[in-house]
């Protein structure tokens, strides 16, 4: 990532976790993912080529900057989804301070699985109310490329008890293979075979 990127990134997590501390309510936070999370989910787009990629849970754009960046490095194309519109549109003008292009939707994840086509997506990326993954987990596993499509879930260690659910229905795939990675507040990776 190019520094002026890096800096623009840095100081909006800054501002979001100052935004966060005043919060009482969880769900006003912007939860934005670890930094060390952002640059393994950067690094991991690059390293499969990936070419469409889907981020469920656009928040502020802090990981979306991460993903477009990466996007761009590899040709990809992006499309976040988002449930509040006024983080949409915070979302579009941090991605333009930052010079980056996604498509920013501002509609339900389950909506956006639906439509979308059989393996359409290379790389997914999930961080949205975790109590939706269970539901959401045979449309993720439908539209995931065979061969190598990558899922990757946020906050698997940070909020286990309330990941359980899909973490089991993903235990009992044949068709996927999962590894937990311990980086931020605990990453679990996907991949169709």
């Amino acid at each position: 990532m190019r520094d002026d990127r890096r800096r623009l990134a840095a100081e909006l997590l800054g501002s979001s976790r100052t935004h966060d501390a005043a919060q009482g309510d969880r769900r006003q936070r912007f939860r934005n993912v670890e930094p060390d999370t952002a640059e393994l989910l950067a690094l991991l787009i690059r390293s499969t080529r990936s070419r469409t990629i889907l981020e469920i849970g656009t928040s502020n754009g802090y990981s979306t900057i991460w993903l477009a960046d990466a996007a761009e490095a590899t040709g990809a194309t992006l499309v976040s989804v988002e449930l509040d519109p006024e983080r949409t549109e915070l979302a579009r003008a941090n991605l333009a301070a930052a010079s980056l292009d996604a498509e920013l939707r501002t509609e339900d994840a389950a909506e956006t699985l639906g439509r979308s086509g059989d393996g359409q997506w290379d790389f997914v990326f999930l961080d949205a109310e975790r109590s939706a993954y269970a539901g959401y987990w045979p449309e993720l596993l439908r539209v995931l490329r065979p061969h190598g499509g990558l899922l990757a879930i946020d906050n698997v260690l940070s909020h286990a008890d309330e990941v359980a659910d899909v973490t089991r229905l993903i235990d009992a795939e044949p068709s996927v293979e999962s590894v937990l990675v311990p980086i931020g507040a605990g990453v679990r990776l996907v991949v169709r075979r």
